[in-house]
């Protein structure tokens, strides 16, 4: 009997000892138990922090009206790329929202001029090069977003001969969207008819009554239809590049004219008060 009972109790201090490392075995697979002597951190898989999701700016959208640091990074970064060229004053004004507009259709986005996340992630994806310190003149031959440099060569040639008779010192992307204007305007016209557009365009630059570059005065609210039905953002052709190029060139088929419009399409009573010049194609110009 005492042997027995000797038995049972070796028995018992057996199982107690044995009961931490059942514990063990018998955890769930794959959890994490709190252990204050384990300081390994532990992140669900598939999870992204915040600041690792959206790792340039800050996390409000920027827009006209903005202003600040984040409103100075975007304007360096863009500016590191060629979609801008105005003075880096951390201000979101006109010009800013031009560039971040030309940038998103570039890019293939929705081009609201409204610097979001997504648009911010992609400005920081195209321009992993940029420093605050680094030259603004440095943009020839920066690597956009989708792994070219810069634009295709063609563009590069387009952009050069466009700039060959630059006298009043645009910037490539006045250039490049003055093309697109004009390519959306007029490219059912006679050549000398999206001359004259390009020349209208080049006319309000150097009026003091309207924005004192062609991005500017392009993307004036309610100024060209082809920015308000989207047709801004066509591929020009080479038609419409060398009308610009010519209006460059000094050629005014509109006579200093500073409006033109289609009678057939017209709504504005307004716009058939102002005197007319001439009519190519189409359009009417008028001052």
């Amino acid at each position: 009997m005492k042997k027995h009972t000797q038995w049972i109790f070796a028995a018992l201090t057996l199982a107690l000892a044995a009961a931490p490392f059942t514990a063990i075995l018998l955890k769930e697979p794959g959890a994490v138990y709190a252990n204050q002597n384990n300081h390994t951190s532990v992140m669900t898989e598939g999870i992204v922090p915040e600041e690792e999701a959206l790792p340039v700016f800050g996390t409000t959208p920027l827009k006209v009206g903005s202003s600040g640091q984040d409103v100075y990074e975007l304007q360096g970064r863009l500016k590191h790329l060629g979609y801008y060229a105005g003075a880096i004053d951390s201000q979101f004004g006109a010009k800013t929202r031009n560039a971040v507009t030309w940038f998103q259709w570039k890019f293939g986005m929705e081009a609201d001029g409204i610097v979001g996340a997504k648009t911010k992630l992609k400005l920081y994806n195209a321009t992993k090069a940029w420093r605050p310190t680094e030259p603004s003149t440095s943009t020839a031959n920066k690597t956009e977003g989708n792994g070219n440099t810069g634009a295709s060569n063609g563009a590069n040639t387009n952009t050069a001969e466009l700039s060959s008779g630059n006298t009043m010192g645009l910037s490539e992307n006045d250039l490049r969207i003055m093309a697109n204007a004009v390519y959306g305007e007029s490219r059912g016209e006679p050549f000398e008819g999206q001359v004259a557009v390009a020349a209208v365009i080049l006319n309000r630059v150097k009026s003091p009554n309207f924005p004192n570059t062609p991005s500017g005065v392009i993307f004036q609210p309610g100024a060209f239809t082809a920015v308000a039905d989207g047709q801004i953002y066509l591929e020009p052709n080479e038609q419409a590049r060398k009308a610009v190029q010519q209006a460059l060139n000094g050629w005014d088929p509109s006579g200093g004219c500073i409006y033109y419009f289609n009678p057939k399409t017209a709504t504005s009573k307004w716009i058939w008060s102002r005197p007319q010049v001439k009519t190519i194609g189409q359009h009417i110009f008028c001052m």
